[in-house]
């Protein structure tokens, strides 16, 4: 059968009706992404990608049908795109089916958000959850632990293919912010960020573990990695081994339980193979890396960087002509650049992380200022905040003991509120320079004053916890002075500074 795709369209229909669709409509950001990759992996499989960067700009100024990417679907055996082959699963791989009887466990193992540690000693409750899952959904979370799966002891045994079968790998995506040029509809979508190459440089796709292509991993030996042979091929990665169970369960055919082990194992990827990677100074000053997800930083705290990267001044080496080379071309043309990344602690996902930052290529510049000077305006401000929280705890209480003072501390620095309040004006910042307004002439002051009044606003409002009486009226009245101080200070960014009364 046909896997059924996104919201009950097939993936013929999708491509084939692309432009009626402005996106896809899933339940985590994860899951488009896996979704998208899924679709350009079809693309680049058919033959149906551009030649040169040149095809590349006139395919999507043009607005290019992916009919070609349809028509091939639809043209190859049915038996490739079977969910539930018996030898040739779709995305799977059939050689766990020996132990599905005894081993399999609930459908819920197969959503990342869903399933906890990995460990098999930990966290069964997935293996208790008789809900089946629709085939959908149960395609849709294969794809996703595909690309974002986390690492950790697989709930697998050695002897049933090797020993290697029980430890998977974090997934091509699990570890970095990937980005996406999203434009006015599917079609779009998918032009903007499928890469030009020639027809014998578009790789081998995969349509499941035992579909006859030659060196597939094996579990009984050493751990052996290999680079994809093209971007259909990357696109198409099986990194878990997954077998998903049919059952007709009232007429309609579910997916009751569910196999997951380790999958393939990637090389480093090659720059060619990082194309909207957002590279950021390396970890204790290596080299350059893709920018990670993180559980302590917003993602548009990151906005700096993604703008950095699209304008060409990230870290050196640079990765070459990439996505952001051919979006620069589009000169005035408006696309979204969509951020997402999985944050996770050891083998738990702790949250998926997204944002949008628009971007036309003709304000690069504008853009980049804006997020340079906004970002250093809030670093600021949340160092001020800083500093009058520790005025704060040592005029109200002098002498702590030293395992309280961290404690004391937090109870009066308004970060957190800084950084959820910021969030709202930011956005606006960036918006109001996208649309067209030089990013001097407003947006920055106002923003800047914007980011005056919050820090004062939250800082007031934690100091409200200080105790009554003259100490804590001192404490107040000298952590608001170190915060005016701060803020009039020659170091304050400019926008952010108090201006001098008249």
């Amino acid at each position: 059968m046909h896997p059924v795709g996104v919201e009950r369209v097939g993936l013929v229909g999708l491509l084939r009706n692309s432009e009626d669709f402005t996106a896809l409509v899933s339940s985590t950001p994860g899951e488009e992404v896996a979704v998208l990759e899924y679709l350009m992996a079809i693309v680049y499989a058919s033959g149906c990608a551009p030649l040169t960067p040149v095809d590349w700009h006139r395919w999507v100024r043009d607005g290019h049908p992916l009919e070609d990417a349809a028509s091939w679907l639809e043209s190859r055996p049915a038996d490739h795109w079977d969910l539930f082959h018996p030898e040739r699963p779709l995305g799977q791989n059939a050689l766990l089916a020996p132990f599905m009887a005894a081993h399999g466990v609930g459908s819920a193992q197969l959503v990342i958000e869903r399933t906890g540690d990995y460990n098999q000693f930990f966290d069964k409750v997935h293996l208790h959850d008789p809900e089946p899952m629709p085939p959908d959904a149960a395609f849709r979370a294969m794809l996703t632990q595909h690309a974002y799966g986390l690492g950790g002891r697989a709930m697998a045994k050695a002897d049933w293919l090797g020993p290697q079968l029980t430890y998977q790998a974090v997934g091509r995506l699990g570890t970095r912010i990937r980005v996406l040029a999203r434009g006015r509809t599917l079609g779009d979508t998918l032009r903007l960020n499928t890469m030009p190459c020639g027809p014998d440089e578009t790789g081998t796709f995969n349509y499941s573990w035992t579909d006859g292509r030659p060196g597939r991993r094996t579990f009984r030996g050493r751990k052996v990695s290999r680079l994809p042979d093209g971007p259909a091929d990357l696109h198409s990665f099986l990194g878990r081994s997954i077998l998903l169970r049919p059952a007709v369960i009232d007429g309609r055919v579910m997916v009751d339980r569910v196999l997951q082990a380790a999958g393939e194992l990637l090389d480093p990827l090659a720059p060619v193979h990082l194309q909207d990677a957002v590279l950021v100074a390396g970890r204790g000053g290596g080299d350059p890396e893709p920018l990670r997800p993180s559980e302590d930083r917003a993602l548009w705290r990151e906005s700096h960087a993604v703008y950095a990267t699209a304008y060409k001044t990230g870290p050196e080496p640079a990765k070459g002509a990439d996505l952001y080379d051919r979006l620069a071309v589009l000169d005035d043309r408006r696309v979204d650049l969509t951020a997402v990344g999985l944050v996770s602690r050891h083998a738990t996902a702790t949250a998926w992380v997204s944002d949008t930052f628009p971007y036309v290529p003709r304000r690069a510049e504008q853009l980049k200022w804006a997020a340079d000077e906004g970002s250093q305006i809030c670093e600021y401000a949340a160092k001020a905040l800083y500093a009058a929280a520790s005025v704060a705890r040592d005029e109200a209480y002098p002498n702590p003991k030293p395992s309280d003072r961290t404690t004391l501390l937090k109870r009066f620095h308004a970060e957190p509120e800084l950084w959820a309040g910021a969030a709202d004006h930011f956005s606006c910042l960036i918006a109001e320079v996208g649309d067209g307004t030089p990013a001097g002439d407003g947006p920055l002051a106002d923003f800047g004053r914007e980011i005056r009044d919050l820090t004062g606003r939250v800082l007031g409002a934690r100091l409200a916890s200080l105790p009554p009486g003259g100490r804590g009226m001192n404490a107040r009245a000298r952590a608001e002075q170190k915060l005016k101080k701060m803020l009039a200070s020659s170091s304050c960014p400019p926008y952010l500074k108090e201006p001098p009364r008249e």
